[in-house]
């Protein structure tokens, strides 16, 4: 570190917050996350009991103003150093008119407008990296233009990053855009630190350290099969076995980079882990099927303890058809994974809670960048920014637990909000076959 790097905790907003993986990520690398914006009263619920001491809007991007922003949070007048956010893809429509125009790519326009009116020194942009294929490419060059005509630069070698390089026992591939005003200079895309077992890489990443394996990540995990209480709630008392390094890092166990608030919570209880019952066929179809394979009737993969996990997905949302996604089969128990496991497999801590159901609480997973890969990222413009990120010397409380039991009408009473929000919407006959296997 040179000697005039200033040790303090730079200042983030989170556009389409989720239940939170960005803002973890960005604050375990060492910033503060004053204010996130979500539409989901059932998503932003979450994101309040796991960040209580910071502000969640519960609104659409498309209704939300800069000021808006500074003036309900603790930001007010201090100068922003990142925003961030995953605008959803309802489709990139390119067909004889700029993209930016369609009504479906609007919350990626309001996403600009937002970055430019807060006037961020830094801001990331993420997607699925179907908006890198063929015609949507145009799309990006689009977003480019709009930023560099509005007084910031972006990095043109847009890089689609894998989690499982960043130490996420995941397979999953996310598109970052990379940007900042014109008066600093770009942050580089973060190197990778690990390397997945399974899958053909460079020679440059020969050289790095297995990424945590699937087994890794699970095998502390009390077995949910010796608690017949987890069918009627999401958490117990139960005894944990003895954690992988990854799970020590991923909770804290081990002094390490994560610049992240302690939080007060007791690590016997195992939470996010309620029960499903499955019928003896579907028992019987998912210990026929071998690990790191499909289960033809389901189309459910089965983990393979050696290995990585699948992209987990979330589902759509009720207005597009509330389908389920499909969630991997555990390596060796003939059963899907719970959302406790999910979250490992995603690398969020224990503390870090979601939504008592399995629907939400897989959707709230899915929906989200891993914390570690966000903090690959956000660490790199730590290192922009020229500071040394300053230790969180304060332990913080979670939230309320009744925030995370809502239900659509009582998360929308709570925010003070219509509660016609998520409103129904048409299903777009129009996205691309490989945008929907991409989102």
């Amino acid at each position: 570190m040179s000697h005039h790097q200033k040790q303090y905790r730079p200042i983030a907003v989170d556009l389409f917050a989720g239940a939170g993986g960005m803002s973890l990520g960005f604050e375990q690398a060492g910033f503060d996350v004053l204010a996130s914006v979500e539409i989901d009263p059932i998503h932003c619920a979450i994101h309040q009991f796991n960040f209580p001491f910071w502000t969640s809007i519960c609104k659409s991007v498309a209704d939300t103003k800069g000021d808006e922003i500074r003036n309900c949070s603790t930001i007010g007048e201090q100068e922003i150093d990142v925003v961030f956010g995953g605008p959803p893809c309802q489709g990139f429509s390119i067909i004889g008119k700029r993209s930016l125009d369609d009504e479906r790519n609007a919350l990626i326009d309001h996403y600009i407008r937002l970055v430019l009116e807060l006037y961020p020194k830094y801001f990331v942009l993420e997607n699925v990296k179907g908006m890198t294929i063929g015609q949507h490419q145009k799309f990006i060059i689009e977003i480019i233009n709009k930023f560099e005509e509005n007084g910031y630069q972006v990095c043109h070698e847009y890089r689609i990053l894998n989690a499982a390089e960043y130490g996420v026992p995941q397979n999953r591939q996310r598109l970052f855009l990379i940007g900042c005003r014109s008066d600093l200079k770009l942050p580089k895309y973060p190197p990778p630190i690990t390397k997945p077992a399974t899958i053909k890489l460079t020679q440059s990443v020969q050289k790095l350290p297995l990424c945590p394996t699937v087994w890794e990540a699970l095998q502390d995990l009390p077995n949910i099969e010796n608690y017949p209480e987890l069918y009627e709630k999401d958490w117990v008392i139960a005894d944990f076995g003895k954690p992988s390094d990854y799970v020590k890092k991923l909770c804290g166990f081990l002094s390490n980079d994560d610049y992240s608030y302690l939080r007060h919570y007791d690590t016997k209880i195992l939470t996010s882990s309620l029960r499903t019952k499955h019928t003896p066929e579907s028992i019987q179809r998912f210990t026929d099927t071998p690990n790191g394979k499909i289960e033809p009737i389901s189309r459910f993969y089965k983990l393979h303890p050696n290995g990585i996990c699948n992209t987990l997905r979330a589902g759509t949302a009720s207005n597009r058809g509330a389908f389920t996604s499909p969630r991997p089969i555990h390596p060796f128990i003939p059963r899907c994974i719970t959302v406790r496991e999910a979250a490992r497999l995603h690398s969020y801590p224990d503390w870090f809670r979601f939504h008592v159901t399995k629907w939400h609480g897989f959707r709230q997973i899915g929906n989200s960048v891993p914390p570690l890969l966000a903090k690959a990222i956000a660490s790199e413009i730590i290192k922009a920014l020229e500071i040394q990120p300053e230790p969180a010397k304060l332990s913080k409380n979670l939230g309320n637990p009744e925030l995370l039991k809502f239900d659509m009408s009582k998360a929308t009473n709570y925010f003070g909000i219509n509660s016609k929000v998520i409103e129904p919407r048409k299903r777009n006959s129009c996205l691309s076959k490989k945008i929907i296997e991409d989102l």
